[in-house]
């Protein structure tokens, strides 16, 4: 679940007492199912019109038809050592913007720390540009520091008349909002000094408007959707994560972080991606109040099938721009191998999948790309792992009905972001127990058990956020694909939120061993789960939880 990710999960729901009524009950059961009512009845009326205007996919229709079908193999050369792996999973490139960069240059960052660090160190040597997307700022002493990192960022390019340094900034507006001390009011004060160089965005969605928002309640507006990417970028390089901007993501909360170092077309391109999601979104003024961009359509105030028709024309228009630009850059740099060098120092060996999940607005890149993955698996293995476990039913039956091997990490209750909160929220990690064993019942049912396994990861003291997958060929032993970046395979991630992750593509023999080790790091503080697993006393789930998960499930 994704409501308040972090430390502040419990703080979100500190105020609810700890003793469960029947009111409170009641209450937990009919607010999510009200949200149920709004959401499917608004969901029903998108999809119809969608289906007479054509999935987000028809835009990619022109390029797809006027592509010259020798293509795929044109542009990846058998003098390329990616040319082979490239043959098996060429079919991404019809999907999305493929990037062929040099496997040295992405890097697999292992804890929080080395995050936090990272971005502070990139911060302090960014000479053109800053550009960070996150679910939420938070407002301790370390996002402090992070903050100041960039206010004296912006005070040196005055300085040094580098008035064209640009910070922008875009979080989600009902998290971002949240409380009397919130990232808001953490930003202020840059954009109040610095307003030509500082741009906050803040995007709502959509699909929280009119009665439904007059009536959720501050602390669960944002299960309705939000904006859920986490892409880190400081001139040409780029980090992209599940982990958000607050203290517990910079200190004891795992995920999973890339860095590609002097990837400039990457980064240029999501440095586009969160222009064109900000375009969209509610602007922050120097006083404290938002706006929108002339001529665009207000998210919950304007109408809602012409707020998400014009936000997925600007959005796809970045993603085919991308496309094309990519295919004529691989077309003259796979003439010979002389002149892929002069395309790049280093021979390129890896290829980068930005995928996009935005289905509110109609674009469905992400899920389609992973379902084609988990269907064609055959023989493969796959690590997949999901700090919040809780697959759509498509995803369920893919890895129930193929004949891959999947080992699948989730977080235990312990490390779940809820464990120990109060009231309602200090059920969630039952909820999550429930979801895994009703899964894992499915597995022994369909005498699964050999092929699919599940693991709880243990870490005293800290929380599981990881999400992603490493994909290892029949037979191989280094992953050759991973997935990485903030979807986490479950239905919020699909249907309700903002996400993007990369598809990793390489042969780079040093990348696929630095995946393997990211993989078994995880891996090594886990159990696997049996049927005993379920019987320990902490797996205890209680009946009222048993029956309102069903409820609420699709709002996490």
């Amino acid at each position: 679940m994704q409501l308040n990710e972090g430390k502040e999960e419990k703080e979100g729901f500190g105020k609810m007492a700890a003793p469960m009524t029947w009111r409170r009950l009641m209450y937990s059961v009919c607010t999510p199912a009200l949200f149920g009512v709004f959401t499917r009845i608004s969901d029903r009326f998108v999809r119809t019109h969608d289906k007479r205007r054509g999935s987000s996919l028809l835009l990619l229709a022109p390029l797809l038809a006027e592509a010259d079908p020798t293509l795929a193999s044109s542009r990846s050369p058998s003098s390329t050592g990616a040319a082979r792996l490239h043959s098996r999973f060429h079919w991404i490139a019809d999907h999305v913007p493929a990037f062929r960069v040099p496997g040295g240059r992405i890097h697999i960052l292992h804890s929080p720390d080395e995050f936090y660090q990272a971005m502070k160190a990139r911060i302090n040597t960014a000479k053109r540009r800053v550009v960070l997307a996150s679910l939420y700022l938070g407002t301790g002493p370390l996002e402090q520091d992070l903050v100041d990192c960039m206010e004296e960022a912006l005070k040196r390019s005055q300085e040094d008349t580098a008035a064209d340094f640009k910070v922008s900034v875009l979080l989600d507006y009902t998290r971002g909002s949240r409380g009397k001390n919130n990232s808001r009011t953490m930003l202020l004060p840059l954009l109040q000094r610095f307003p030509e160089q500082m741009r906050v965005c803040l995007y709502h969605t959509p699909d929280l408007r009119g009665l439904l928002r007059l009536l959720v309640p501050e602390r669960f507006n944002e299960t309705i959707g939000v904006q859920h990417i986490k892409a880190y970028l400081f001139d040409d390089s780029l980090i992209i994560s599940g982990a958000n901007l607050s203290d517990s993501y910079f200190t004891n909360r795992q995920d999973r972080y890339v860095l590609l170092e002097d990837c400039r077309e990457v980064a240029d391109f999501f440095a586009e991606l969160v222009r064109a999601v900000g375009d969209v979104s509610l602007q922050l003024g120097p006083d404290d109040t938002v706006h929108m961009k002339e001529g665009m359509v207000h998210p919950y105030k304007g109408n809602r099938l012409e707020f998400s028709a014009s936000a997925r024309q600007q959005i796809m228009e970045v993603m085919n721009t991308a496309r094309t630009q990519r295919h004529m850059l691989d077309l003259e740099c796979s003439e010979d191998s002389d002149l892929e060098l002069e395309c790049g120092e280093e021979p390129s060996d890896t290829w980068v999948f930005p995928l996009v999940q935005m289905k509110p607005l109609g674009i469905r890149l992400d899920e389609e790309v992973t379902q084609r993955l988990l269907r064609e698996a055959g023989g493969d293995t796959v690590y997949l792992t999901s700090g919040y476990f809780n697959l759509t039913q498509t995803y369920m039956k893919l890895v129930l009905g193929t004949a891959a091997d999947y080992s699948i990490l989730m977080a235990s209750p312990e490390v779940n972001g809820f464990f120990g909160a109060k009231g309602v929220a200090g059920a969630i990690p039952e909820a999550y127990v429930h979801l895994a064993h009703q899964f894992y019942r499915k597995v022994c049912d369909l005498g699964q058990q050999g092929r699919v396994r599940l693991h709880e990861y243990h870490r005293s003291d800290w929380t599981f956020h990881a999400k992603g997958l490493w994909y290892y060929l029949e037979g191989k032993h280094h992953p050759c694909l991973t997935l990485i970046g903030s979807p986490n395979f479950g239905y919020r991630s699909v249907h309700r939120d903002l996400e993007a992750q990369l598809a990793i593509l390489t042969e780079n023999e040093e990348l696929q061993a630095h995946l393997q080790k990211e993989q078994e790091l995880l891996y090594q503080r886990s159990t696997e789960v049996s049927s005993s697993t379920f019987k320990q006393p902490n797996r205890y789930v209680k009946l009222w939880v048993k029956l309102v998960t069903p409820l609420i499930k699709n709002f996490f």
